[in-house]
């Protein structure tokens, strides 16, 4: 019996999709955006404590977070009872801190990742663990629904719309560093940066849809409205990939979102404010609004 424990909404996205493709029977123990999104994609479960669910599971299968606690006491806890432990990396930065609480490090026997560019990164990061690379199982729903989508796909407007997808910097910096600008910039400061220069994107935008992360609140970014004359809008009513599909440009700092507009054959685009010290997303597809900004100027010069 393998025991499902998941609390952040990336992994749980994919720990979810491989469950169902594989037609697994599972123990769960979940907390935080993983409850919703394991209960849409695998309806009604029973939801133990981690206590429970490790005596009652022969391994673990275990999601990976930067704050929560969730996926870390678990993985401690199936070290201490001898029980194989492998925790689903869902991401491409931040490899070790997944792993560290308050400096205690508590290690998986082994790591999963989806895709090439990440088993290079767990690899090289993490020399001490297995690093497995299994197919992201998220991105095969995606293609399947990006496919279904295309179908029946409206006929194109002339001019940009664009989908910011947002990511919530402020709290992980104030819970791992005690420090909300430790990355050099909150999400605040990433969208008031993309607005203040999203013209270098096109000369004819049409929207720009606000998308929030699953731990934020829909009317987070509100105050945008009044502080920009721009064509917005924030929602949450479709899935993330019919609002893909609907755009011509995705955009953002670093998250998975942007990846999956790779997938769609979308143009993306990285917001990270001048001075922001997170890491990019490697993917030498996705454009840097410095860069683009930077090529303005010098064709204006």
């Amino acid at each position: 019996m393998i025991g499902v424990v998941a609390h952040d909404a990336g992994s749980a996205e994919i720990i979810s999709s491989y469950i169902r493709q594989n037609n697994l029977t599972c123990n769960y123990s979940l907390a935080g955006p993983a409850i919703k999104t394991f209960s849409l994609k695998l309806g009604p479960l029973t939801n133990m404590s981690l206590e429970e669910l490790v005596v009652n599971s022969d391994k673990l299968l275990c999601g990976t977070s930067l704050t929560a606690h969730h996926e870390w006491e678990a993985i401690a806890k199936a070290k201490k009872l001898g029980k194989h432990s492998t925790a689903v990396i869902d991401h491409w930065t931040n490899y070790r801190e997944r792993f560290v609480r308050d400096g205690v490090w508590h290690f998986p026997d082994e790591v999963w990742v989806g895709d090439e560019t990440a088993q290079k990164l767990a690899i090289d990061l993490l020399p001490e663990l297995k690093v497995t690379y299994v197919e992201n199982a998220y991105f095969i729903d995606q293609k399947k629904e990006l496919k279904k989508l295309s179908l029946n796909k409206k006929e194109k407007t002339p001019g940009t719309k664009i989908l910011y997808v947002t990511t919530p910097m402020r709290a992980g910096g104030q819970k791992l560093y005690n420090n909300p600008l430790h990355w050099g910039y909150t999400e605040e400061d990433a969208l008031r940066y993309f607005l203040s220069n999203v013209n270098c994107l096109s000369n004819n935008i049409l929207s720009i849809d606000i998308r929030t992360h699953p731990k934020e609140e829909i009317n987070k970014y509100d105050w945008a409205y009044s502080e920009y004359d721009l064509p917005l809008s924030t929602t949450r009513q479709q899935s993330l990939m019919e609002q893909i599909v609907e755009c011509d440009v995705v955009a953002g700092c670093a998250t998975m979102a942007m990846v999956v507009g790779l997938l769609a054959e979308k143009r993306v685009v990285s917001c990270i404010p001048q001075g922001g010290r997170i890491k990019p997303l490697p993917h030498q597809e996705i454009e840097k609004m410095h860069e683009l900004l930077e090529q303005r100027i010098n064709t204006n010069t």
